[in-house]
């Protein structure tokens, strides 16, 4: 028996993203601008496959040519006849349906390996049984040999994404340790920072995204170099063939762009996809935050750190969304109040900017979203200069919120029975209020020192060492760091009255929304032991982590405001109960974190690694002593575990003059037509370029190499 954790259950929930309203409301110029941009997501967004697993784009590629030819209510005729059960053909289903979803075999959330919950000759049957197959014999029994075995390996280490014996990973070499990252990061602090890293190989060399070399844009990044007596190769190249669409369509898009700082800024990400180049990247986005108030918003690039092991190399993702006025507005409120607000965290003065960057902060219904996973909400861009002197943008996408979070009341698990109809009622209006203080004054608070001779400067430096900090210097811990302290911002401002009015809750409904907010945190701290590893002892999920964090310093605090205790459920089996007095929110509650979270900004700001580690490692430490069993109390909740929902996206097609938007039903089978649909431009030649970028560093993970 395969531990459930491993599969996706083929009673999943599927949703699709209604977007329809907000698209049909733009204009004809606005549509295609969307379209362009769209498709310069989806095409960068497959680097995703090849940023997650060694098999992962050829897994792709064995999917898409199979259900080109059949659609699954076709294929379900030959799976029945190749020998396959309703239950395993929807094992198939599933199974496709959650590499797409994922853009990859490994769990956007959690990082955790999931298998066909099939046998494998079942899944032979059905492949080989396939129209495609039968067209093409050679090159689908070629593609099955090249997958087969990694895509059912369930090996210690191919369990879940790390470095080194920790797991798998595709920016780092089969044998690179956490030694290679440090010391490949020191190199790169030094010499060639300024340029798109995608792959470290020891003995030490890099890959990198640029094209081409031009002429004074990254000219002396590549070559050989020597670095504490190393050397260090870097190359250039890495998804030469996706960047080179995503460059094609975002100029594409530029003949529809509403104003100068949108043209702008799409040909800053073209330089920057097409040269490699960091700078030209945080110049689109220094474009992209004057570009205030779009009707049309989206971000490209490689933004997120989560699943590097190291925590400094982007994921792709791209994004493009339209702005539903009338929830913004009450983000422009939350905005408008920041001045007002800031003041309220519990840090010394010296501890916030000077100034407060009035940033964008949109409600945005997502058309497209590409990458391995969507987000409820981001506070961008990462680039911390940008971030403290410059600004930022802040979107909550409301049509995800609208859909991630509904929950029936009999799958709520780890409440007591009178807490659900309430939790049911404000868990969406209470998420939507910790987002927007999350995204806002938590992502977009606090300032970072340097100190430059004997003064401090107010930049991302450590002001002891004057060396770049916070994802480089914090490393393994900086995601989660972070985003634990924007959840403590989000719970401590809650607790306004002004932030509450802001969006529309007064009276007992606004000590409902406080109650339901510090409720859903605590049992999501106890939710979040799903995604620890007891084996190496790490945490595969940042923003779980963070809230199992939150959920000891709750404890830790004592006088009876959080309980948990361990019980024996109707069925017989473990089970847990959350409680939480709120009577002592605004006493224990608030003072506890408003102490912790003090600690994490004066940690953070001084870049105090050693301390900042020991304050947070402590938080994060899952054992089976002390007043809880955290590690019998992980049994139970991967027993009792529900599995994330999966969204089925819209595509756009050019028709004439106008733009389409093709929708799709929110079922496993509708989010495989999707994917099917969605890449058609020259779609040979793009899975070939899928496949020889595969096999190309094929080598880095599989193979023997000698350090």
């Amino acid at each position: 028996m395969v531990d459930s954790q491993y599969y996706l259950p083929n009673e999943i929930g599927v949703s699709a993203l209604d977007c329809s309203v907000a698209f049909h409301l733009l204009s004809p110029q606005e549509k295609m601008y969307a379209h362009y941009l769209s498709r310069a997501a989806w095409y960068g967004g497959l680097a995703v496959l090849l940023q997650t697993s060694p098999e992962s784009a050829d897994i792709f590629v064995l999917l898409q040519r199979i259900f080109r030819k059949q659609t699954p209510a076709q294929l379900e005729q030959v799976a029945t006849a190749a020998g396959l059960s309703s239950e395993e053909y929807q094992a198939f289903l599933v199974y496709a349906a959650g590499l797409y979803a994922n853009m990859g075999n490994y769990k956007s959330f959690g990082d955790t390996k999931f298998i066909p919950n099939l046998p494998k000759d079942k899944l032979k049957a059905v492949v080989k049984a396939s129209q495609a197959f039968q067209d093409q014999p050679t090159e689908m029994e070629a593609l099955w040999d090249s997958c087969s075995c990694l895509l059912y390996s369930l090996e210690d280490r191919k369990k879940q994404l790390g470095l080194g014996d920790k797991g798998i990973s595709t920016y780092f070499s089969g044998n690179c340790c956490l030694e290679d990252a440090e010391l490949a990061q020191k190199f790169l602090d030094s010499k060639v920072s300024n340029i798109l890293i995608s792959i470290v190989v020891s003995p030490i060399s890099f890959f990198c995204t640029p094209l081409t070399p031009l002429e004074g844009e990254c000219e002396s990044c590549c070559g050989s170099f020597n670095f504490e007596d190393k050397e260090f190769i870097v190359k250039r190249g890495d998804y030469a063939p996706l960047m080179e669409k995503v460059s094609y369509y975002l100029q594409q898009a530029q003949a529809y762009a509403a104003n100068e700082n949108q043209r702008k800024m799409l040909d800053e990400y073209t330089r920057s996809f097409t040269f490699g180049s960091v700078e030209a990247h945080k110049e689109g986005s220094r474009y992209w935050i004057k570009d205030k108030g779009p009707i049309v918003e989206s971000y490209i690039g490689f933004i997120e750190s989560y699943r590097d092991p190291f925590g400094s190399r982007g994921e792709f993702e791209g994004f493009v969304a339209v702005v539903n006025k009338a929830m913004s507005e009450r983000f422009t409120k939350l905005v408008s109040s920041a001045e007002v607000l800031l003041p309220e965290l519990p840090w010394p003065r010296e501890f916030e900017k000077d100034t407060f960057l009035k940033p964008d902060f949109t409600s945005l219904d997502v058309l497209t979203f590409a990458g391995s996973g969507i987000p409820a909400g981001i506070n961008i861009p990462n680039y911390d200069d940008i971030r403290q002197s410059e600004g930022f943008k802040n979107v909550s996408l409301g049509n995800v919120l609208a859909v991630a979070y509904a929950t029936k009341k009999e799958k709520l698990t780890f409440l007591e029975e009178e807490d659900k109809d309430l939790f049911i009622k404000w868990k969406g209006p209470s998420f939507e209020v910790q987002v927007g203080l999350h995204e806002l004054l938590g992502h977009g608070s606090g300032k970072l020192f340097v100190q430059v001779s004997q003064t401090y400067c107010d930049q991302p430096r450590d002001w002891r060492t004057g060396e770049f900090t916070w994802d480089s210097k914090f490393s393994t811990i900086a995601s989660s760091y972070e985003e634990c302290r924007a959840e403590c911002v989000g719970l401590y401002l809650c607790l306004n009255k002004q932030v509450l009015s802001i969006f529309g809750h007064e009276g007992q409904d606004a000590e409902d929304v406080v109650y339901i907010n510090w409720l859903s945190m605590v049992r999501a701290g106890l939710l979040g032991l799903e995604f620890y590893t007891p084996e190496s002892k790490s945490w595969r999920q940042a923003h779980m982590q963070a809230r199992f964090v939150i959920l000891r310093v709750l404890l830790e605090a004592g006088e009876g405001l959080v309980g948990l205790e361990e019980v024996t459920g109707q069925d017989s089996k473990p089970d847990a109960r959350i409680t939480l007095d709120r009577s002592k929110i605004h006493t224990v509650g608030k003072n506890a974190i408003h102490k912790f979270l003090c600690k994490l900004q004066v940690l953070k700001a001084t870049a105090d690694v050693e301390g900042g580690r020991a304050l947070y490692d402590g938080y994060s430490t899952v054992s089976d002593s002390g007043a809880h069993n955290f590690l019998r109390l992980r049994e139970t909740v991967l027993l009792r575990k529900e599995a994330r929902k999966m969204f089925v996206q819209a595509n756009t097609r050019v028709n004439g003059d106008s733009v389409e938007l093709v929708e799709y039903e929110g079922s496993v089978a509708g989010l495989i037509h999707s994917f099917t649909e969605r890449f058609q431009d020259e779609v040979e030649q793009l899975e070939a370029d899928l496949l020889e970028l595969s096999k190309r560093d094929a080598s880095c993970w599989l193979g023997p190499l000698v350090k």
